[in-house]
């Protein structure tokens, strides 16, 4: 008994590794196929002919977990000579006489009735040691003997305690597998689900061109940004939780949840509706629960814009003369304190000015060598692009942030861009 290393160096994700088929050589795949599927009660996984002219057959017993393929070989090939030979391959059962009486009567010949053959054995592996004073475990059982049409031998045996270990080992690992499984299944539905989160459609607006792009580190994420119809009022909105993966990602629904359902029912200005919204994130998230926020209402007929920066980097504010504006910090964070105050500011937009709100994951990516893209690369680029309009500006911006920092991305990328026509 051999013990299996499954660590895995380092970080390295674990790729899926199985045996894929063990080769029968069988003379006639038709009569072989049939034997399989009556006789041994086995399942036809596979039955296809490629473009050469070889065929593949491939057969399972019930649970599936190993396959047989048929293999036909041409009477002049070496494979040919192994037709008929113990084929070192063992089958287990709960019950070998019961199987054995099951197979016997459908026509599978026996080369003697089931037998106990056993032996004592030291365990080599820790997960199946024994105490010093422990007699020696007995490894085996009833087994037995048969054959296929082409005479191809196969062992059956049946679990002793050596086997059983076994197969709690295979069962354990087929369990955590499937865990694996269900785990990447629901976060591809969350990753779904969240993606419904952000803005599905845009309010069309007279005097704005905007868009927004979030593209995450995992499935799921923590940034946020949205855009509001505020009945005459546009909102732009754009958050951080602080938390990556599925906590960062609930808490991101709560926020947009709270925020969605306080513009329907509570709107007397940005203050109150921020308050409102805060109250709701303390009230229903953890105390060390937190998000910035940067939240801003444009008025299409005369170009104001009224924002409030809850503890989030400046907004980028790059007026049709080149001149550069920091919308800073208004306010601090939003779901720390149940106290909590709003100051709003405003400024006008004129025609030519583009307005960029931005998470951390643009500003703190790194390049292979540790240095931080930072702001002044984002002015940059800012100001290189700006005649693009703010789909094109949004993309292109992200793509100079992804081509400095070429390595695996490490938090979300969010940006929302709004040009004044």
């Amino acid at each position: 008994m051999v013990a299996v290393d499954q660590s895995v160096p380092g970080d390295a994700p674990q790729l899926h590794l199985r045996i894929h088929a063990i080769n029968v050589f069988v003379r006639d795949q038709d009569a072989s196929l049939r034997f399989y599927l009556d006789a041994l009660g086995f399942s036809l996984i596979g039955d296809v002919r490629f473009e050469s002219g070889l065929r593949w057959v491939a057969v399972a017993p019930p649970n599936g977990h190993a396959v047989l393929s048929l293999v036909a070989p041409t009477p002049e090939s070496k494979d040919y000579e192994l037709i008929g030979r113990p084929t070192e391959i063992v089958f287990i059962t709960e019950d070998v006489v019961a199987k054995y009486h099951e197979w016997r009567s459908r026509g599978v010949k026996f080369q003697y009735v089931p037998r106990l053959k056993r032996l004592k054995y030291d365990s080599l592996n820790s997960s199946m040691s024994i105490k010093a004073e422990e007699e020696a475990p007995v490894w085996g059982g009833a087994i037995t003997h048969f054959k296929d049409i082409d005479g191809n031998t196969f062992a059956l045996i049946s679990f002793d305690e050596v086997t059983r270990s076994i197969e709690v080992q295979r069962q354990a690992e087929v369990a955590r597998l499937e865990a694996e499984r269900r785990a990447t299944q629901e976060l591809e539905i969350a990753k779904q689900v969240q993606a419904r989160l952000f803005p599905q459609s845009l309010p069309p607006l007279k005097t704005l061109d905007y868009a927004g792009l979030c593209i995450q580190a995992r499935q799921v994420g923590g940034d946020y940004y949205d855009f509001l119809n505020l009945g005459p009022r546009f909102g732009l909105v754009l958050g951080d939780i602080a938390g990556k993966g599925i906590a960062g990602a609930l808490l991101m629904a709560n926020l947009q949840a709270n925020l969605r359902s306080q513009c329907g029912i509570t709107w007397g200005g940005p203050e109150r509706l921020l308050k409102s919204v805060n109250q709701l994130f303390c009230e229903n998230t953890a105390d060390n629960a937190y998000a910035t926020l940067f939240f801003a209402e444009y008025d299409d007929a005369s170009q104001r814009l009224s924002y409030a920066n809850c503890g989030h980097l400046s907004a980028l504010l790059l007026h049709a003369d080149g001149m550069l504006t920091r919308l800073e910090s208004t306010c601090t964070v939003l779901g720390l304190f149940p106290t909590w105050d709003c100051c709003v500011r405003e400024c006008h937009l004129r025609s030519g000015d583009t307005l960029v709100l931005y998470t951390d994951g643009v500003t703190e990516s790194f390049s292979a060598s540790g240095e931080e893209f930072g702001e002044r690369r984002l002015v940059e680029a800012l100001q290189l692009h700006r005649h693009l309009s703010a789909q094109r500006l949004a993309s292109t911006m992200v793509e100079a942030v992804q081509n400095f920092s070429a390595h695996e991305q490490s938090d979300d990328i969010t940006l929302v861009v709004a040009k004044c026509r």
